[in-house]
């Protein structure tokens, strides 16, 4: 194991270098090569892999970010390639791919902006974690994608099947995007042990707040989430098997999931508001409870 004395003043000579770009074109995890090379970790080596190249390595989601980067950027893009970019001037753009020898990605991201590329590095866990911050839960589905990469073990599946011939279904609450957005809401704040999920509609668009450890936290969400508002509380009005027709009075119904393996149960009360209708659902992890 090298020492941080070591690791600050270390390098990757060409021969190392091209392997590494070789291993991981190839598909194998920065973090076993980081072991197999005795490095801390695979931010260690990402490290030194950037300082090798001459580049800038971005340790922490904690920065900010400078100009309009977002505006006009291919939100899939950032998905596609675990790309973020940081930075924008009037014909550059600084962009942060997790993997610094994927000039794809550069080359993608060049030619849709019209912009010169300035990289630097980041690990993937800082660019999901910028991704969750700025753009918020759902980003990807609202863009339209499709969550190919997840595992069978983690997707959400209802426990109790609906029956489509007892009830009328509003066509947009069943579009695919929509039921990919909901779940998402619903992983997200499962896997992040809230207790409760507040769905509001409010003057200003759609808010979603998780109760997490007691304490009532706003949760980041693509403004574009806010056109989706109605048809996002009738799905979840579907899963719980409420009459998605009634908006004037207060319903409660219960869904039940299955994550990774794990039964939730989910109180939900529906309650009319000024600017429409707001939802509280309450968790219940049936492997948290013990006799």
């Amino acid at each position: 194991m090298l020492t941080n004395a070591q690791l600050l003043e270390s390098r990757l000579d060409s021969a190392q270098l091209r392997l590494l770009a070789d291993r991981l074109r190839e598909g194998e995890p920065l973090d076993s090569l980081a072991e197999q090379w005795a490095y801390e970790s695979a931010e260690h080596l990402l490290g030194v892999a950037a300082r090798s190249l001459g580049m800038e390595c971005l340790e922490s989601d904690e920065i900010e970010l400078v100009g309009d980067v977002l505006a006009g950027f291919p939100i899939k893009l950032i998905h596609r390639h675990e790309i973020f970019p940081i930075e924008r001037g009037d014909d550059w753009l600084k962009l942060a791919p997790s993997n610094p020898f994927d000039f794809t990605a550069v080359d993608t991201v060049s030619s849709a902006m019209e912009l010169q590329i300035r990289p630097v590095v980041a690990s993937s866990d800082v660019i999901r974690r910028l991704t969750k911050r700025f753009l918020g839960v759902g980003a990807e589905t609202i863009d339209g994608l499709i969550a190919l990469q997840r595992q069978q073990s983690g997707e959400l599946e209802m426990l109790d099947g609906l029956d489509a011939d007892s009830m009328e279904v509003v066509e947009e609450a069943q579009q695919a995007s929509v039921v990919r957005l909901v779940n998402e809401i619903l992983t997200e704040a499962i896997e992040a042990r809230a207790s409760d999920i507040h769905v509001e509609s409010q003057e200003s668009g759609l808010k979603v707040r998780l109760r997490i450890e007691g304490v009532l936290q706003k949760q980041p969400t693509p403004s574009e989430m806010n056109q989706f508002g109605p048809a996002i509380i009738s799905r979840l009005k579907i899963m719980a098997r409420m009459n998605i027709a009634e908006k004037r009075v207060p319903q409660d119904g219960r869904i039940k999931l299955r994550l990774s393996g794990r039964e939730v149960d989910i109180r939900v009360s529906v309650i009319p508001m000024l600017h429409g209708e707001s939802v509280v659902m309450r968790i219940l992890d049936k492997s948290n409870l013990k006799l």
